[in-house]
């Protein structure tokens, strides 16, 4: 299974990203070491979009508060970089795409990340993660 996060990234070209206590939906709880991911700077914190692909080296749930009700899965995770975006690919590529039922994989990626702008970590469909590939 394929999995992108959208997060606050400081240096967009490092080889290791590291992030604590990611949101998660979406699926995105069952990211583990070994698993291929996506990511994506996020435009809320001044990033591009998609800008590196790589391998989940470290992945740690984070313990749930006490005394929240509901409480959003968090994760813990670092990444080895094994390839950087050749093209952009970020909000504004994607608002065109708002036909959810259509089974298009920007579709997927808009619905699942813009929707709710909020930074999270997310599983993708096998198309998604094809499609995402074509940008590498």
């Amino acid at each position: 299974m394929a999995f992108a996060i959208k997060a606050e990234v400081g240096n967009a070209r490092a080889k290791l990203f590291a992030f604590t206590a990611q949101k998660t939906m979406y699926g995105g709880k069952h990211i583990g070491k070994g698993d291929t991911v996506f990511i994506f700077a996020s435009e809320n914190a001044g990033g591009h979009g998609l800008i590196a692909r790589g391998v989940v080296t470290f992945a740690q749930a984070t313990a749930r508060r006490r005394g929240i009700a509901r409480q959003t899965p968090r994760v813990s995770l670092a990444i080895r970089r094994t390839a950087l975006a050749k093209r952009r690919l970020g909000r504004s590529e994607l608002k065109p795409f708002t036909d959810w039922d259509d089974g298009q994989p920007a579709t997927e990626l808009n619905f699942k990340f813009y929707r709710q702008a909020t930074n999270k970590i997310i599983a993708i469909s096998d198309a998604a993660a094809g499609f995402l590939a074509d940008f590498f």
